[in-house]
């Protein structure tokens, strides 16, 4: 696994432990109170960095290279995963899958951005930066999920929308803008979850819902700390700073009204329990489906037009 630069004193004591519990075995020697005290230094260590991480921290974590994406997610929770491909138009983006599965018996939509695990994966799925294609894609899940009654969920995981010569020449921006016109009009639920990155345009193309969630080391932003820091102060090296102005995080983004619900992740984030982190998606969802099973469809969208539309607004009192 994976280990980002402020894990390292954590490593070097999970590191000990294992050593100590060897050596404790092959010498036949009784260190279980030794092993204890290094055990309870390690959860203290663990509570004090993973509840002190700063944005640009939280960032790395989701980025993880081991971080369940999509396709994860639907194998641990979900069943029946029928994926279907292509836009019908131009061809088929494996940066973004979509289908039909099933999640406790009830049959959802499912589209979400698909990163890989190692090069060749990530140069196959694009490294979740999807194509007009597709969201295209998404858009054609969308209304057969409308056409039929179901449910649909998205998982955001994406640095951005590709921004190549090619994906411009076939309509990037228009695709996303009619993602977004046309998921406010979609009569059936949607729910939106940021399992790891949300990046600009890329992440709202699928990101329009009823209720979005977050992963509680996820972040969803205009443009990614890099991209910010080339723009305001022309070095890259300052994306740290662009992730603290940015209020990227999820608990920022919560305080300010733009998601409905932080998802907890397990300590040190969804990697390092992927299974925990499944499961409490699936509560999301299945929590968030059943409140929104009594509401008539017209409510719907205008509640859905009116949650978007609030955001920005913000309150000054008058002296």
């Amino acid at each position: 696994m994976a280990v980002l630069e402020f894990e390292k004193p954590i490593l070097e004591l999970e590191k000990k432990i294992v050593e100590l519990k060897k050596f404790s075995f092959e010498k036949k020697i009784d260190l279980t109170r030794e092993i204890e005290k290094i055990e309870e230094r390690l959860e203290a260590l663990k509570g004090e960095i993973y509840g002190n991480l700063t944005p640009w921290q939280k960032v790395q974590i989701a980025r993880h290279p081991d971080r369940p994406t999509t396709l994860d997610y639907i194998q641990m929770i979900m069943s029946d995963f029928i994926e279907l491909h292509g836009d019908r138009l131009y061809g088929d983006d494996k940066a973004m899958v979509a289908g039909f599965v099933r999640l406790e018996g009830k049959k959802l939509a499912i589209v979400g951005h698909q990163k890989g695990r190692d090069t060749r994966e990530n140069l196959e799925r694009n490294f979740g930066c999807a194509h007009p294609e597709g969201y295209r894609k998404a858009l054609r899940i969308f209304k057969l999920a409308e056409k039929f009654s179901i449910p649909i969920v998205c998982f955001i995981d994406t640095p951005g929308a590709y921004p190549g010569i090619g994906a411009e020449e076939r309509g990037q921006a228009h695709s996303i803008a009619a993602n977004i016109r046309e998921m406010f009009n979609i009569r059936v639920p949607i729910l939106v979850v940021v399992i790891g990155e949300g990046g600009s345009g890329g992440a709202l193309g699928i990101g329009i819902g009823d209720r979005v969630g977050m992963l509680g080391y996820s972040y969803y932003s205009v443009i990614s700390p890099e991209g910010c820091a080339a723009i305001l102060w022309r070095e890259k090296d300052k994306a740290e700073e662009a992730a603290r102005v940015l209020k990227l995080t999820a608990d920022d983004l919560y305080r300010l009204g733009i998601i409905d619900e932080i998802i907890e992740e397990p300590l040190g984030g969804a990697h390092r329990d992927p299974l925990m982190a499944g499961e409490r998606i699936k509560d999301f969802i299945l929590r968030n489906l059943s409140s929104l099973e009594g509401v008539g469809i017209d409510e719907l969208l205008e509640n859905r037009y009116q949650k978007f539309r609030k955001i920005g607004i913000i309150s000054v009192q008058e002296k």
